[in-house]
C-alpha cells in the first residue's frame, strides 16, 4: 500500500519550477476568459487531492509529431505560449515524442509564460507519459549498446523486462522516465502521469503477469504523488479499451481500477485515462468494449461509472480529418454564423461528446493554435450530433 503521508505539491528550492496546478489557481485561469468562453469550455477534473479539483479547458495541445530539429522545438514553443495566452492550459506530451524534445520545449515555454506573468504555475495542467523507451535528442548509431548502458548495466531493468523491443513497465525505469520527465519539463510536480501504452507488455506476457506489472507500476506512482512528484495518474492508451474482451491486448479499466485501489487505497490517485476518438475512430463512444459489475458498455460509460476522467487523443487523426469532412457535416456543428473549418468540426465533434474531458490536438504552429482556440468562444456542451 501506498503512504499515507500528506500530498502535496512539491515545493523543493532547485532549477526546477515549483508547484503544480491546483483548485485555486486553473479556477482563475478559466475566469479569465469567463467573458468570452461558450459554455462548457471549461470542465472539472475530480484529482480528490489536497490541491483540489481542476478546471481544465476543452482542449489541450498535444506534442507527438514533428522533426527533431531546433526549428520544430522553437515551433512548438511559441504554440504553447500562445495556447496559454488564448485560453488552453492542458498540454500534454510524453517523453519520447520526438526523443524528449517535445517535453522540453513545454518546458521552456512555459518558464517563459511564467517569468513573463502570461501564467501562474498553478493555473496550468501540464500531463506527460512514460514506458516507451526513449533516446536523449536523436536515436544513437548503437541502439543496443546505447541501452545496455544507460538501462541495462544500471540495473534500471533487465532485457527480459524489456517487452517488443521498445517498451518496460519495471518500477526501476518508471521511476527513472519520471525524473527524467521532471527534469525535462523543467517541473517539480507532474500534474497528470500516464503510464504509455501498457497494452503493449500483453502481446508477449500473461495476463496475470501484466496485472502484476501494472499494479507494481501504480504503486511507484502512488509513492510519487505522495512525495508531490505527480498529481494524478492514469493510463494512455492505442487499441486497449477500443478492441473486445476477447482480444489479446484488451484492457479492462474495472481491472485497472482495482490494481490502483490495491496499490494506493480508496484514495488512490488513478483519476484519468487517454485514449484515440474522433469522427473515424468512434469505439469509445459506441462499441461495448468493458464490463462493469458485470454489464456490457462503452469506454465512456465505463469511465463515468467508475469515476474516471478521459482526456482523448488523435481528435484530428493527424490531420487527416482536417480536409475530408463533408460539408453538411461542417454545417450542422457550425454555431450561428460561424462556419467551422474541418479542424474546428473535429475538435468539436469530439469535445462535446458526452463524458470527454479535454480533446487533445497536435498543435505545433501559431497558426494551427489560432484556428482550434476559435471554438473557445462556441458552446462545447455535450450534443447529440454523434452518430
Amino acid at each position: 500500500m501506498a503512504s499515507s503521508q500528506q500530498e502535496h505539491c512539491s515545493t523543493k528550492q532547485s532549477s526546477l519550477l515549483p508547484g503544480c496546478a491546483d483548485s485555486n489557481g486553473t479556477s482563475l485561469f478559466a475566469k479569465m476568459f469567463a467573458t468570452t468562453a461558450g459554455a462548457g469550455n471549461y470542465r472539472s477534473l475530480p484529482a480528490q487531492t489536497s490541491t483540489g479539483d481542476l478546471t481544465v479547458s476543452s482542449l489541450g495541445l498535444g506534442t507527438y509529431l514533428g522533426p527533431e530539429t531546433d526549428v520544430a522545438d522553437e515551433e512548438y514553443k511559441n504554440a504553447v505560449l500562445r495556447a496559454l495566452a488564448l485560453g488552453i492550459n492542458v498540454l500534454d506530451s510524453a517523453i519520447n515524442y520526438r526523443n524528449m524534445r517535445s517535453e522540453r520545449a513545454i518546458g521552456l515555454a512555459l518558464a517563459e509564460a511564467v517569468s513573463r506573468g502570461v501564467v501562474k504555475r498553478n493555473q496550468v495542467v501540464v500531463c506527460t507519459k512514460g514506458g516507451f523507451l526513449s533516446f536523449d535528442t536523436i536515436r544513437p548509431p548503437n541502439p543496443r549498446g546505447w541501452i545496455e548502458e544507460n538501462y541495462v548495466r544500471p540495473g534500471i531493468f533487465a532485457w527480459e523486462d524489456f517487452v517488443a523491443g521498445c517498451h518496460c513497465m519495471k518500477p526501476e525505469y518508471i521511476k527513472n522516465q519520471l525524473d527524467k520527465s521532471r527534469a525535462n519539463l523543467g517541473l517539480e510536480t507532474i500534474d497528470v502521469y500516464y503510464i504509455h501504452n501498457p497494452e503493449t507488455q500483453l502481446g508477449e506476457v500473461s495476463r496475470e503477469e501484466f496485472y502484476k506489472r501494472i499494479k507494481a507500476a501504480f504503486t511507484v506512482l502512488e509513492e510519487a504523488c505522495n512525495e508531490g512528484k505527480v498529481g494524478i495518474y492514469g493510463i494512455a492508451t492505442w487499441n486497449g479499451f477500443r478492441v473486445p474482451p476477447e482480444s489479446k491486448g484488451h484492457l479492462s479499466l474495472e481491472e485497472l481500477v482495482r490494481a490502483a485501489y490495491e496499490a494506493g487505497g480508496e484514495r488512490h490517485h488513478f483519476k484519468i485515462l487517454q485514449l484515440p476518438y474522433n469522427m473515424a475512430l468512434q469505439e469509445a463512444a459506441n462499441s461495448q468494449t468493458q464490463l462493469v459489475q458485470g454489464i456490457k458498455m462503452t469506454l465512456l460509460q465505463a469511465a463515468k461509472e467508475l469515476g474516471i476522467s478521459v482526456a482523448t487523443s488523435a481528435s484530428l487523426m493527424q490531420a487527416k480529418l482536417c480536409n475530408s469532412i463533408p460539408a453538411e457535416v461542417l454545417k450542422e456543428f457550425s454555431q450561428g454564423d460561424k462556419t467551422l473549418t474541418g479542424a474546428q468540426c473535429a475538435l468539436q465533434f469530439v469535445r462535446t461528446t458526452p463524458n470527454v474531458l479535454v480533446a487533445l490536438a497536435g498543435m505545433r504552429r501559431v497558426e494551427h493554435v489560432e484556428e482550434n482556440a476559435k471554438l473557445i468562444e462556441l458552446s462545447a456542451e455535450p450534443s447529440t450530433l454523434h452518430n
